[in-house]
């Protein structure tokens, strides 16, 4: 039998998580929702506003792009994962996006997680609160140059916080698509 017509076994299931296996593959998977999406917002000055929090599998704070959950609450079932994309913007960080890009969508993790992830770049950015998230979380949002991110990552590095990758992912896809000013 090949892995695509295995059944798949139940391992454990939480309120958000579960981990099954197929055959010699365990993996995880949400249980709660739609997909994931993640977005690289730009100012008109050409900066990035990303958002720092602490991560409790990495027991470490991180530096991200703003992120979110689409369907993971009843009053949000029927979004688009572009609209996703705006509230979790406006949550996050306080800036209400004018247009939001599709960039790309991609898998997280394949050999771990079915989990797949929407990237939009965001533009036109008003601010119209401090931003922070839900009262579940505790956001910190940060607006730097894009002329001077590699020096501010690598110092953030340096006091000992962790840089997602996807942030330099969606920089090279939006340079590619021509909404980074060069």
């Amino acid at each position: 039998m090949d892995q695509e017509t295995m059944k798949t076994k139940m391992l454990s299931e939480g309120s958000f998580l579960g981990l099954y296996a197929r055959g010699h593959w365990e993996y995880a998977s949400r249980t709660n929702c739609l997909g994931a999406v993640g977005i690289l917002p730009i100012t008109d000055n050409q900066e990035l506003i990303l958002v720092e929090q602490f991560r409790i599998p990495l027991q470490a704070r991180v530096i991200e792009i703003p992120a979110g959950l689409a369907g993971d609450e009843d009053a949000f079932l029927n979004e688009t994962l572009a609209e996703t994309a705006a509230r979790e913007l406006l949550e996050e960080t306080g800036y209400r996006a004018g247009k939001i890009t599709p960039l790309i969508s991609s898998p997280t993790s394949p050999g771990m997680t079915t989990e797949m992830v929407s990237f939009f770049a965001a533009t036109e950015l008003t601010r119209e609160h401090s931003g922070g998230g839900t009262q579940q979380e505790d956001i910190l949002v940060h607006r730097v140059p894009l002329a001077e991110l590699e020096t501010w990552l690598n110092h953030q590095q340096a006091r000992g916080l962790l840089v997602d990758i996807k942030i330099h992912a969606c920089l090279y896809i939006a340079n590619q698509q021509g909404l980074i000013k060069s």
